[in-house]
């Protein structure tokens, strides 16, 4: 067997198929490789609440990270250390005045697995809660109703106002924040605090199971994933990645349509896998 390795999973547009399913061959894969020792884990843009099924899919007992690395737990060992870092409340008020100047269609902060949403919008609610109606949504003026410190805060502009959008993030609130443009079809930018991205939940976990580096395989396909597969040993880039990302990746799978991450992982571990 192939020494023990740490393997850190995106999910949209990497380790779900384009309709939001895991399919038979990664799974069985994944599986393969957990049985062999191997340590699986979820590093995703996407709150807890839109990650746990997949989760609990691949029956994983691992630490998740979430929100891009803001959100760093274990969802079934309440002993483990939480990591939580949500950008400061003053922060996340002045960019929901400036989203407010430029009349955006809509801007979401969220607490962890509560979510505020400024204006009412089926869409939204659809596109982020299809799995979950029953979620915690608070729905009214940001300014008034945001009280904590939020982990996330995700703006959807008008096209015509994305660059300006983003050049006034960068003027007025580089030193505190990071902010990225979520892939097609969404043109929604999301935003958290300084510093934090997925590299920083893959190093917490990579030494909390004393793996080092060169032992970590990472798998993405957008801009959030540009820090993690960077810092992995063995930085994977789906064949849909984008070019940037594919450029720093070590490899290029094939993409998240054809099982990407089942076929790299059983050239690569060496699994014997029942699955063709």
């Amino acid at each position: 067997m192939a020494k023990q390795h740490l393997i850190a999973l995106d999910l949209d547009g990497t380790l779900l198929s384009d309709d939001k399913v895991i399919s038979s061959r990664n799974k069985q894969v994944l599986q393969k490789a957990m049985d062999d020792g191997h340590i699986v884990v979820i590093a995703t843009g996407r709150p807890h609440r839109a990650s746990i099924q997949y989760y609990h899919e691949l029956g994983l007992k691992t630490p998740m990270v979430n929100f891009n690395g803001a959100l760093i737990h274990h969802p079934t060992d309440k002993k483990w250390d939480v990591l939580h870092n949500p950008m400061p409340n003053r922060t996340a008020l002045s960019i929901v005045q400036t989203c407010y100047d430029l009349d955006v269609h809509n801007v979401l902060a969220e607490v962890q697995d509560n979510v505020y949403l400024d204006k009412y919008s089926e869409d939204i609610i659809n596109i982020f809660y299809q799995t979950q109606k029953d979620s915690p949504f608070v729905i009214g003026s940001l300014k008034s109703k945001l009280k904590d410190d939020p982990t996330s805060i995700l703006i959807h502009p008008k096209e015509e106002h994305i660059s300006t959008l983003r050049d006034t993030l960068d003027e007025f609130h580089a030193e505190v924040i990071e902010h990225r443009k979520w892939g097609a079809p969404w043109n929604v930018i999301e935003i958290v605090k300084k510093g934090i991205n997925k590299a920083v939940g893959l190093h917490k976990i990579a030494h909390y199971y004393q793996i080092p580096q060169d032992r970590i395989i990472a798998f993405g396909d957008e801009d959030n994933d540009l820090e993690m597969i960077d810092y992995a040993g063995v930085g994977v880039a789906m064949g849909n990645a984008i070019d940037p990302l594919k450029s720093i990746a070590k490899h290029v799978t094939v993409t998240n349509e054809e099982s990407g991450i089942g076929k790299f992982l059983e050239e690569y571990l060496q699994l014997n896998s029942i699955v063709k």
